[in-house]
């Protein structure tokens, strides 16, 4: 099976899960815009307001405003006592929704300004009441216009219902990110080529139901409407309900943990549960994902649950501090930490070796020395990290400049000159297959990063999940690994996650 027709088997349940998301921020947006269209329409005063709030959040990148609801509901959640979920799909759905006002509205405002007074005056003089002129005269007349905003805020939530993603929120966007983050193109292709395929069939569909309107032919109206319901309807097929138990499987934005968390899925399908995955989820928001049960199971690292999430500055031995997580998770969210899986995964600064020795770098000591000569290239959440800070108090460290980029592009940059160091990740086969010095840190300023199995209150007392995923702890060596990840990773050659998975399974015995 060629890549690009392995990466197509993947589309169909996030197409669905795609397409229920974008038709309810559609649906949504239009049962908001419509009323207060026709508000605005009679009201100068509100169409302001109206009109100027739905053009500002067109200003707001769509990624940010994803991000945004994140807090936002954590907040009112904890207002309310819980039970408003802040990773997902209402958060998804609200932003898509903020995005789809702006062109309904205005061109319903634009059209009901622009009827013929004319018009107005002859149902007025017919005796007509503001609902009859309203839907006898007023909406025909706007309708074409209208369709033609609907259209429009239709594929731009296509379109940005891929970011969803990074909220924790399926759809086709999984694939676009995943596959840029381990550089599987085919991945990356089909998930692009299926969300534009399905903007320009909605797109061409809702045109068909505009010109029918304009037309004045309800035949066409209907048909396309019908041809469209019935789309949707078949496309929604994989998320009908199934028989049997299902497990989220939660995973961050890189290799390693695509790999780990199809490892898990890999075990727990063997005891008889379907599991679906999350990939692409953020550090910020992962464990909140946990521990409100958004997603059941994933691996973390030790320091970032310790920096993050505990808020600790003090850097105790590795057993001591995955034993302190553990008894923190289980009292403050109910979360079961299962265990280490035997490596650790830590922040490294790394450079080439034959700069490093040029140089005569072989410490964070030795690096702030020339430091100020040096571009830092960083992973896109480590100059905003805890550990970064640690790492600035401990050593003087002041970069001739610093650049943020996606893990595989980071390593990019390094061979390509454009960075001189970078924050590399212990774990990772790239630093021997690329001749990586990975500097020393003399005065400890970053924690241990143990690779944890974590599991989310509504499932801490599943004794078969619990059962199917112990053998995972301290069954994974560091070489392992890093010997799975670079397969991943690598140029030429490369692995899928799920080969990656199965051949670390192997090597491990698991």
């Amino acid at each position: 099976m060629s890549p690009f027709v392995e990466a197509l088997t993947r589309v169909p349940p996030l197409l669905a899960a795609h397409l229920l998301l974008a038709a309810s921020a559609l649906l949504l947006g239009l049962a908001i815009s419509l009323p207060l269209a026709i508000w605005s329409a009679r009201r100068s005063g509100v169409a302001r307001v109206a009109l100027g709030f739905a053009s500002l959040v067109q200003t707001v990148p769509s990624l940010a405003l994803l991000a945004l609801f994140y807090p936002l509901l954590l907040f009112v959640s904890g207002l309310v006592g819980g039970g408003i979920p802040a990773l997902g799909f209402l958060p998804s759905l609200l932003a898509l929704t903020l995005y789809a006002l702006l062109p309904i509205l205005r061109n319903g405002v634009t059209g009901l300004l622009g009827l013929d007074p004319a018009v107005i005056e002859a149902a007025d003089g017919v005796g007509m009441t503001s609902w009859q002129k309203l839907r006898l005269v007023e909406a025909p007349l706007v309708a074409p216009v209208l369709m033609a905003g609907i259209r429009t805020a239709a594929v731009w939530t296509i379109g940005a219902a891929t970011l969803s993603t990074t909220v924790g929120q399926p759809s086709l966007g999984d694939m676009i990110f995943a596959g840029l983050q381990t550089q599987n193109w085919a991945l990356v292709l089909a998930g692009c080529l299926s969300a534009a395929a399905l903007a320009l069939a909605v797109d061409a569909l809702l045109g068909l139901i505009e010109r029918g309107i304009a037309q004045r032919k309800r035949g066409r109206v209907w048909a396309a409407s019908g041809v469209l319901l019935v789309g949707v309807l078949l496309a929604l097929t994989p998320l009908w309900p199934r028989s049997g138990d299902t497990i989220t499987i939660g995973a961050k934005n890189f290799g390693e943990q695509y790999i780990l968390a199809r490892v898990i899925g890999h075990r727990l399908e063997r005891a008889g549960y379907h599991v679906q995955y999350r990939d692409g989820l953020g550090s910020a928001v992962v464990f909140g994902a946990l521990k409100t049960d958004a997603i059941d199971v994933y691996v973390d690292y030790a320091g970032t649950i310790w920096t993050n999430e505990m808020k600790r500055r003090d850097i105790p031995a590795r057993p001591a501090m995955v034993a302190a997580i553990g008894d923190w998770a289980a009292k403050t969210a109910q979360v079961r930490l299962l265990g280490a899986l035997g490596f650790e995964n830590a922040y490294a600064f790394a450079m080439k070796d034959a700069a490093a020795k040029a140089k005569g770098v072989a410490s964070l000591d030795d690096l702030v020395r020339v430091a100020p000569q040096l571009t830092l290239g960083a992973d896109l959440e480590f100059l905003e990290r805890p550990e970064w800070a640690a790492v600035q108090r401990a050593y003087p460290l002041k970069f001739g400049a610093s650049h943020a980029y996606s893990p595989t592009f980071m390593y990019q940059a390094l061979a390509s000159g454009q960075a001189d160091v970078i924050s590399a990740f212990s774990s990772d086969g790239r630093i021997a297959a690329q001749h990586l010095t990975v500097l020393s840190d003399p005065r400890h300023a970053i924690p241990g990063y143990d690779a944890i199995l974590m599991v989310a209150p509504g499932r801490a007392k599943d004794a078969k999940l619990v059962a199917a995923l112990q053998p995972m702890v301290g069954r994974i060596p560091v070489e392992a690994m890093r010997a799975a990840n670079y397969q991943v990773d690598r140029d030429a050659d490369k692995a899928t996650p799920d080969a990656a998975a199965r051949w670390l399974e192997r090597k491990v015995g698991l």
